[in-house]
């Protein structure tokens, strides 16, 4: 092979010029144009479409694309503007089948004529900045058929009286009129919104704006609601069949607007059937439709969730407050947790579970609870009647259901120490007595209570069912150690009490009948002997006794009475009558309680041991006391409670609070101790607002009482005021 170096291929221009025939260009337009309105005519089987785009080529090649592209727009303008005649002769609903055959036909044919001048459309038009072809002949069709004066008011109108007549409830071409809507969205979005959207915005604000005085004139709120709810999902059905996807927001607005927005302080206070009616009736569906309507505007969800507060705190201040109502405890709690049920179930069912309306709920229950000075009070007693019988034969489920609902009325309360002292009380009896229905749910609760408020609050609640526990591995022991010496006599149970753990009781006098008393001294012995540096004292008040009476005709009863009661009855062992002084003088027992256990027992009916004389309901200094051998039960075992009130009377209630107030004192000094260690130097102000956030789980402390406080700190020299702001105080290491 030669090693000679090959020169590179090159292409050269042609030595000589190529000359056209000047009337080249006007012949092959000729061409073009016949077949562009063959074209149009539908008769384009004849033609040769590489022949013609051959020719289109050739002439944009040879430089006469102007000529081509202007020949197009002449052309199609002229057939344009015939097609627009036709169009503008078709009568009533023929014209949007007219318009809608006409534009598929210009469609089809616009495709066909861009393929023929695709080569023009790819370097001619982009060359020179012109409109490709098949856009071309869209703004060609907008100019000259959509936008013809004859048609453009006139397909504006058609469509809406269309839209009138379906919201009228006749029935439409959806199929036309969707095909229509899509030549507007076709030809741009301007087209779309400024030659359809806006009008029918405007129109269907107009529609909706009548439509929902007249419904709201004749309509109750649950009607109107369902109207609005139908009209909305119409408009949405609407969009989905036949129109943009984007008008959706648009046309829902307006409806929203029109049907709630602008009517939403009418609806939700309207006369007999507004919120305040639904949710005394319990309507759910028209409740939850009132949500979802009214979520969908500004400031709805407000609306609804003020209303239904106002409401709420009305109903609950009127419970709390009513004198009827508070005579019954365990029913006055009921009715709280009745009314919360209610409220929890129209929040879960017909709002959503919205927490917005959660939240007003929780905080309507604290506002009206706390009215009422008593409600801890009231609440401690709900629980004790449920733990003494309420809870019976109920499973450990339902159980943990009511404790629940119980913590969460608890942590409404501003006033928590003072329930820990109703409750430390409640309990005491509850255990002292042996009625609790379970120690598992008493445990249960004061577990609650713990992760509610911390080890503090509960310690004490604790040590009581220590003692409980301990106290009966110490009765044991005793008769272990005495049985033998102890021989047939009287049975003694003892419950020995921490003093710190259990609710102070005062320690009533009473001489135990003789027998008893050479018990106890043996027990005090006994305990004494096994423990050291511990001091007993008898709460003879607390106690309960079961004793064996024997009636007339051999009939005899197990009675299940107080200690005093017992004393009272023993008396009668030697003596067949006995004045009220006599009695008092042998038993000791203070007048309130002698008369409290006297009434007991001869004013009973059906529990009535003893007679009076003379007989009266009332007992008197001067009456007699006889025992009724005629006494008759139906049951072996009798059990004869003591008459007392189920609340605290007046002087009871003012010492508990004066306890609870002492106890709030310390705290309020730990608080404010705490506080100003870490601080060192705070004003007054924000002392208070410290104190009242630290101690709020518990209690809300009053300012005065903070105030106070702070002067007894300031005299043992825990703090200082400044010298100069008398208002700034001062931590002293």
């Amino acid at each position: 092979m030669s090693n000679q170096r090959r020169k590179p291929f090159q292409i050269e221009a042609f030595k000589h010029r190529v000359v056209v025939d000047p009337k080249y260009a006007d012949k092959t337009w000729r061409i073009l144009e016949h077949a562009i309105q063959e074209i149009y005519n539908e008769n384009a089987s004849g033609l040769s479409f590489e022949e013609l785009y051959r020719n289109a080529y050739n002439m944009v090649l040879h430089k006469y694309g102007e000529k081509l592209y202007s020949g197009l727009v002449t052309t199609m303008t002229s057939h344009l503007k015939d097609i627009s005649k036709s169009i503008e002769s078709a009568q009533g609903d023929a014209f949007l089948e007219e318009l809608n055959r006409k534009w598929a036909e210009h469609n089809k044919a616009l495709q066909m004529i861009r393929d023929i001048l695709m080569y023009m459309d790819r370097t001619f038009v982009p060359s020179t900045h012109k409109t490709p072809v098949y856009d071309l002949g869209l703004n060609l069709w907008r100019d000259n058929v959509i936008h013809a004066s004859s048609i453009q008011t006139r397909l504006l109108n058609t469509l809406l009286d269309w839209i009138q007549q379906e919201r009228t409830g006749e029935v439409i071409n959806r199929g036309l009129m969707r095909n229509v809507i899509k030549m507007l969205m076709d030809l741009g979005a301007s087209v779309y919104q400024e030659d359809f959207e806006k009008p029918f915005l405007d129109v269907s604000a107009n529609f909706y704006r009548v439509e929902s005085q007249q419904f709201i004139e004749c309509c109750d709120c649950g009607d109107y609601l369902k109207k609005a709810e139908r009209r909305l999902n119409e408009e949405i059905e609407r969009v989905s069949h036949y129109l943009d996807v984007r008008s959706e927001a648009k046309i829902t607005k307006v409806v929203e607007r029109e049907m709630i927005a602008n009517h939403m302080p009418r609806l939700v206070h309207m006369d007999n059937s507004g919120l305040v009616n639904m949710l005394l009736d319990d309507k759910y569906e028209d409740l939850g439709r009132m949500y979802n309507l009214f979520r969908r505007v500004d400031n709805g969800l407000s609306t609804v969730r003020d209303v239904m507060t106002s409401h709420i705190r009305e109903v609950g201040k009127q419970l709390v407050t009513d004198p009827e109502r508070v005579k019954d405890p365990v029913e006055f709690v009921q009715r709280l947790l009745d009314e919360k049920d209610k409220y929890d179930k129209i929040i879960s069912s017909a709002f959503n579970n919205d927490k917005t309306f959660q939240n007003a709920l929780n905080s309507s229950f604290e506002y009206f609870i706390n009215l009422n000075a008593r409600s801890p009070e009231f609440i401690s007693l709900f629980v004790d009647d449920k733990l003494r019988k309420g809870l019976k034969g109920v499973s450990e489920e339902d159980v943990e259901v009511v404790l629940d609902k119980v913590m969460m009325l608890f942590r409404y309360l501003q006033e928590k120490d003072v329930f820990e002292k109703y409750y430390k009380q409640h309990l005491a009896k509850r255990l002292l007595s042996g009625k609790t229905v379970s120690d598992d749910a008493e445990r249960s609760l004061i577990v609650k209570l713990k992760t509610e408020c911390g080890y503090q609050f509960t310690s004490k609640l604790e040590g009581m069912f220590t003692d409980m526990k301990t106290s009966q591995d110490t009765i044991q022991g005793f008769y272990t150690n005495h049985g033998a010496e102890l021989g047939d006599g009287p049975t003694l149970v003892v419950q020995v009490l921490t003093t710190g753990s259990w609710p102070t009781q005062p320690s009533i006098p009473c001489n135990l009948p003789a027998e008893l008393s050479l018990l106890c001294e043996k027990f005090r012995s006994y305990y004494l002997g096994t423990h050291t540096g511990r001091r007993l004292s008898w709460q003879t008040n607390m106690g309960t006794a079961d004793i064996k009476a024997t009636f007339s005709k051999g009939q005899k009863h197990e009675l299940n009475v107080s200690t005093f009661q017992m004393c009272v009855l023993m008396l009668f062992n030697n003596a067949d009558r006995l004045s009220y002084r006599e009695i008092e003088q042998a038993t000791e027992i203070p007048a309130p309680e002698l008369k409290r256990c006297l009434q007991s027992l001869a004013c009973v009916k059906g529990k009535n041991v003893l007679r009076k004389e003379p007989m009266s309901k009332d007992i008197g200094e001067n009456d007699d006391f006889l025992f009724n051998d005629k006494f008759s039960s139906k049951f072996y075992k009798v059990k004869i409670g003591t008459v007392v009130a189920q609340k605290e009377s007046e002087p009871e209630k003012q010492e508990t609070r004066q306890r609870v107030e002492e106890d709030r004192k310390p705290q309020i000094e730990a608080a404010i101790v705490r506080i100003m260690k870490s601080r060192k130097v705070l004003d007054h102000n924000n002392i208070i607002a410290e104190v009242t956030k630290q101690l709020q789980s518990r209690f809300l402390p009053n300012p005065v009482e903070i105030k106070k406080r702070i002067e007894s700190l300031i005299e043992r020299e825990f703090l200082e005021r400044d010298s100069v702001d008398r208002k700034l105080y001062r931590y002293l290491a």
